[in-house]
């Protein structure tokens, strides 16, 4: 059995980009039966930008909800908040004291505010060790991660070979599972959906607010409404496809090129898609929202197993180190 670690950072509310694109094939992956999947919210790592408690607090209760409301099974899977769990701190100074300044220098988190230096903070400086306790912590065979997030595993892969070279075999060392980007969730403005970018739609919003952001958003040309319309290069159209089944989203389609079809229409039916096609998910999200005491429940069932794991591997490099 392979033993599969995921973590979700805690930056709000996951929109329909993160639900299709990460969530719904983790939920997959962590249901087969041969996996062992440990899943967190990573809100530890959230710190180096969120600076307010109550907002830190809403994003990781909100990311909790989204997977509960989509069916991640918590006896299956060990599900998480990355503070409950304290070891990983302690493990991360450790693994920091075996891995080179000049290394973490070429850090992607790092480079990318190189030029502003003012805007990094020391926990953004040493985030890739953070992430690799994350891993190490729990003798991860396997970690998903996309070919822009590689990198990070890279050095979580290199500080425990550098430690078991040095201390001696104390690390499971991980392998990638690279995530094919074969998803492209466009955003509501045709590039891809991103919450830096502004452009992204919460399914669990409530229909007026979904009925506004799409009316009002969505980018469409001025094709008249009888004249017949391209629906491949077409927003409003490659949303729908993926929230829509099969057989509508070629309706649709047929209907876009015979003309007589306006693009009000369409988002009509992509806002009917979206209210219906994730109404089940809605209402679990809500109970959740509604609920804190049961999220805190349920996140804190997940840190009691993560734990049981986590301080045989803390104790193992704490013999090693000479404490």
């Amino acid at each position: 059995m392979a033993r599969i670690l995921t973590g979700i950072q805690s930056t709000g509310t996951p929109h329909l980009g993160n639900l299709l694109g990460a969530i719904r094939p983790a939920i997959d992956l962590a249901h087969q039966s041969d996996n062992e999947s440990f899943l967190f919210i990573a809100d530890m790592h959230s710190l180096t930008q969120v600076k307010d408690g109550a907002t830190l607090r809403e994003n990781t209760y909100a990311v909790a909800a989204a997977w509960l409301a989509f069916g991640l099974d918590t006896e299956r899977t060990v599900f998480y908040r990355q503070s409950d769990v304290a070891e990983v701190t302690e493990l991360a100074w450790y693994l920091n004291c075996f891995f080179p300044y000049q290394r973490l220098t070429l850090a992607h988190s790092f480079k990318d505010k190189a030029d502003r230096l003012e805007d990094v903070n020391g926990g953004l400086f040493s985030y890739p060790m953070l992430m690799a306790a994350d891993i190490l912590l729990y003798d991860a065979d396997f970690v998903p991660v996309g070919k822009d997030q590689l990198q990070h595993l890279e050095m979580t892969r290199d500080v425990a070979s550098r430690f078991n070279h040095k201390m001696g075999e104390t690390f499971v060392v991980p392998k990638e599972m690279i995530r094919e980007e074969t998803q492209l969730i466009p955003g509501l403005d045709g590039g891809k959906m991103s919450k830096s970018k502004g452009n992204t739609l919460n399914i669990f919003d409530e229909p007026s607010a979904l009925k506004k952001r799409i009316n009002k958003e969505i980018i469409t040309d001025a094709t008249p409404l009888e004249d017949p319309k391209d629906p491949d290069g077409a927003v409003v159209y490659n949303l729908y496809k993926l929230v829509a089944t099969e057989a509508e989203a070629d309706q649709m389609a047929s209907a876009l090129r015979a003309g007589g079809y306006g693009w009000g229409h369409a988002k009509k039916a992509l806002l009917e898609a979206v209210v219906d096609g994730f109404a089940k998910e809605r209402d679990e999200f809500n109970r959740w929202m509604s609920d804190k005491s049961a999220l805190d429940a349920e996140l804190a069932k997940g840190a009691e197993r993560a734990r049981a794991v986590a301080q045989p591997v803390l104790q193992r490099v704490r013999e090693k180190i000479g404490f």
